[in-house]
């Protein structure tokens, strides 16, 4: 099958303490291959099981586009952050989040505000939309912009059991963790093409 979930791109003690290795453990093992388990029984014996994820997240419905989702959210999560993150940007991207929100300082409020926003269970993103702009979501429960014919750029996972063991009901200080300690830059500067290359 070639859906499947790859390696964490680090240890799980890696985002500690802001993230610690049991909820990384749990997230991960638990929920991350839980999901891919329940695709994998979905599409058994069936020609989807070879296809590309991001096709099957466009074209599913029901359970299959929620578990699919969530492997791929899950996947595009882990690497939306990394050990020793947040901070800010390179000046490339700082310019190009200027530009889209007045400020790298306003980003940050109008993303944690849709974290910290969402109601019950779902997903914080920035993304690049149809027009090229940059523009900051939340999503409920699997959602996911792809449908919508976005580019991901960036995502927070505020489902509960992404934050539980180590703040509890206090998702506010989990996101601004994520926002000073663990946001990869780099990544959301790769997806945006501004990366710069070796030398």
């Amino acid at each position: 099958m070639k859906i499947h979930v790859p390696p964490l791109p680090y240890s799980k003690d890696a985002l500690a303490p802001t993230l610690g290795p049991r909820t990384l453990e749990l997230h991960y093992e638990k929920h991350h291959k839980g999901y891919l388990a329940k695709v994998q029984k979905m599409l058994e014996g069936k020609p989807e099981a070879d296809g590309e994820l991001e096709d099957l997240i466009r074209t599913a419905d029901g359970a299959l586009f929620d578990n699919a989702a969530q492997v791929w959210n899950h996947t595009f999560y882990w690497r939306s952050m990394r050990p020793r993150g947040g901070g800010k940007p390179e000046p490339a991207l700082r310019d190009v989040l200027d530009s889209a929100f007045g400020s790298v300082d306003e980003f940050r409020r109008r993303f944690a505000e849709a974290a910290t926003g969402e109601f019950g269970s779902g997903w914080a993103w920035l993304v690049k939309d149809k027009y090229g702009r940059l523009r900051v979501q939340s999503s409920t429960d699997a959602e996911n912009p792809i449908r919508e014919g976005f580019v991901p750029l960036l995502t927070c996972d505020v489902w509960e059991h992404a934050y539980y063991l180590d703040y509890q009901n206090e998702r506010s200080r989990y996101v601004e963790g994520f926002l000073d300690q663990l946001v990869n830059w780099e990544f959301v500067a790769e997806n945006l093409g501004l990366a710069r290359g070796p030398g």
